[in-house]
């Protein structure tokens, strides 16, 4: 494709993009100074200088705008899985190398804005309501990443067993690398050289030999 041939962004388009950016920026600017329960639509809204019914024309709640990069991941994702290899994926150690890579795609794309990433990482662990939805935000793209497998060929039993495991790499990832997008990363793929038996890039002290 031609750059001619891209789509141009109209101006009404641009608008909505930037106010909705706003929106977002302004209300992470607010979580990280005051947490989240104490900040309100309303100042949301007048800090951004838009109207409170602007606000809900793109969100519906503040919690919508906590997740407002979900469809960035989800985007990150589908590309991945249209650029991964189109070759046979019957066994678990195939399957968990595109699932390795599909994985750190998501992490590539969390470093994208540490900033964003470290605000998003402190409002979920300190909030079991917005936990509890990621939880079932990272449990759907495990789904996505089981289908992924299963149409190219990967057997079920497999598919499921692979898709686990990288759910599991990703929450030791979470868990590891705290609110740096940059260590989530590391850690993810660390995760899956253990997996894997391989050498992880960090390694721990060596032990002393017995005497």
């Amino acid at each position: 494709m031609s750059v001619n041939e891209f789509p141009v962004e109209s101006l009404r388009d641009r608008k909505r993009r930037q106010t909705r950016e706003r929106i977002i920026e302004t209300a992470f600017a607010l979580f990280r100074e005051r947490g989240f329960d104490a900040v309100t639509v309303d100042e949301i809204a007048q800090r951004a200088e838009i109207g409170r019914t602007t606000f809900f024309r793109y969100f519906g709640d503040k919690q919508e705008v906590v997740f407002s990069t979900e469809d960035d991941f989800l985007t990150a994702l589908t590309t991945a899985m249209r650029e991964a290899p189109t070759e046979p994926l019957q066994t678990l150690a195939r399957a968990l190398a595109t699932s390795r890579r599909l994985l750190l795609a998501l992490c590539t794309e969390a470093a994208r804005d540490p900033g964003h990433y470290a605000v998003y990482h402190r409002l979920v662990t300190e909030h079991p309501e917005l936990e509890d939805r990621h939880t079932r935000k990272t449990r759907l793209y495990a789904d996505l990443l089981e289908k992924h497998l299963l149409a190219h060929g990967t057997p079920p039993p497999t598919a499921t067993l692979a898709a686990q495991l990288t759910l599991a790499c990703y929450q030791t990832a979470w868990r590891l690398g705290g609110h740096d997008a940059t260590a989530v990363l590391r850690e993810a793929n660390d995760a899956f050289d253990l997996l894997l038996g391989a050498t992880p890039s960090v390694q721990p002290a060596d032990k002393p030999s017995p005497s």
